[in-house]
């Protein structure tokens, strides 16, 4: 699991869906996690219902955001956000899958672009009340009618924008026991999750505005959903074995990762034998830096499960942190050959060879780094082991090219231009990544002329 500082999330940043608004300070805190298995997990749970609902499942970005609220929400496009507080707080996949339906209806129902249309038309009602109001101030000289004023037009904007955001939220809540239904799913997980937040609805009365300004009364919401299984075929229809044991891994890694290794060891004790426990024991032994003994308890778990990717996956994370790059690329490698599709495990795999520094090892890297770039090419992390795999095998342009690419993409205007231009002198003329560096070239002139 790694853990990547969150720098893309606009000041405007138009969200819907959300226990709360994130503001700007907010998202500039928030912390990313990627983990291949996790990632994996919510995949599955979630491209049944993105196809029902007529969404391209590759479509959407799924991101984890390392923050203990029990959150989620879609934003800036088909960019669905969960909190690891929400996962952590889910005692069944079907809690998961509700909320990813109550979020795959968001992006279906077109909200977000219509939320933007709204924050617009309540903007223009608070702009023409502080228009009028400073007109009063002027004209009369009355200071507290222009007040009056302007605040009864900011109220009037709040107001229309609280009622369209109660309609979106009915409207995605409906969507999603219709994804439910054609999934054949049960919506008791949906339910669930309402009831807790009802209950944090009560704790928190006194400061529940921001809550319900993105959502309708949760009273009602848990009305609705159990009006819908008392008349549903499918309201007690089973939960999946596989997927009710990836969620319970899932979020025993979760735990494992974000929170104390004593809080790890209190939830899951010494005499919980079942592979989610051993798992997150495991995790929080390497988290203490014990990397010999937590090496000796995936092995136990791979002599149960000898073909699981992640349990490799882990073990050459293990290794590669204690300094053994040989032996975490030999774990890696297994992990690899399980999920050749994960541009994260081809990422961490090529890390270890790259790690071992030999000539046949820097090949496998750049072999694996070509792969990851795929699917993890919005990664300036991955572009920079990319540059670093060209350069151990001698082709300086298009190591200078990928370094290009990581200066794009972290706004480094200057830095991309001079590796773009070494990069052309190096390429050959007319190849597609020569192509590429007058692209870039013609995207730094932009960001420099959009800063001026």
């Amino acid at each position: 699991m790694t853990r990547m500082i969150a720098i893309a999330m606009s000041a405007f940043l138009v969200t819907v869906g959300c226990l709360y608004t994130p503001t700007d300070a907010d998202a500039q805190r928030r912390r990313f996690i990627r983990d291949a298995e996790i990632e994996a997990t919510i995949r599955e749970m979630a491209t049944p219902l993105f196809e029902v609902a007529g969404i391209v499942p590759d479509a959407v970005d799924i991101l984890l955001v390392e923050d203990d609220q029990l959150n989620a929400f879609v934003a800036g496009g088909q960019n669905m956000f969960l909190y690891t507080g929400f996962l952590l707080a889910t005692e069944s996949p079907l809690e998961v899958i509700g909320v990813i339906a109550h979020e795959t209806g968001h992006i279906a129902g077109g909200h977000i672009v219509r939320t933007s249309d709204a924050i617009r038309g309540a903007s223009s009602v608070a702009t023409a009340a502080s228009i009028l109001g400073a007109a009063t101030a002027i004209l009369a000289g009355r200071g507290d009618a222009a007040a009056a004023i302007i605040a009864g037009g900011q109220s009037t904007a709040q107001r229309q924008l609280l009622n369209y955001s109660r309609t979106q939220e009915s409207a995605a809540d409906q969507a999603a026991l219709r994804y439910l239904d054609e999934t054949g799913q049960s919506a008791r997980g949906m339910l669930r999750f309402f009831e807790r937040l009802g209950g944090q609805e009560l704790l928190l009365r006194s400061g529940r505005s921001a809550y319900a300004g993105t959502h309708p009364l949760t009273q009602e919401r848990i009305a609705t959903v159990r009006r819908h299984l008392e008349s549903s075929p499918l309201a007690d229809a089973p939960v999946d074995p596989d997927i009710a044991m990836k969620h319970a891994r899932m979020v025993a890694k979760i735990h494992a990762f974000v929170r104390s290794s004593v809080r790890t060891y209190r939830k899951y004790p010494e005499s919980d034998q079942s592979i989610p426990a051993r798992y997150a024991r495991a995790i929080a032994v390497y988290q203490e830096h014990d990397f010999d003994r937590a090496v000796t308890l995936v092995d136990d778990l791979l002599a149960e499960l000898p073909e699981d990717p992640y349990f490799h996956e882990l073990k050459g994370q293990i290794l590669f942190e204690a300094g053994r790059p040989g032996p975490a690329a030999e774990a890696y490698e297994k992990a690899a050959v399980q999920r050749p599709d994960s541009g994260l495990i081809s990422l961490e795999t090529a890390r270890a060879h790259l790690a071992v520094n030999t000539p046949e090892s820097n090949k496998r890297a750049l072999v694996l780094m070509k792969e990851a770039i795929k699917t993890l090419g919005d990664s300036p992390f991955t572009w920079r082991q990319l540059a670093i795999a060209h350069g151990r095998n001698g082709d300086e342009g298009l190591a200078a090219l990928a370094l290009a690419e990581e200066a794009l993409l972290q706004r480094r205007s200057r830095d991309a231009g001079i590796q773009a231009k070494r990069a052309q002198s190096l390429i050959p003329r007319g190849t597609e990544a020569w192509l590429r560096t007058l692209d870039i070239e013609e995207q730094v002139k932009r960001q420099l002329q959009n800063r001026k």
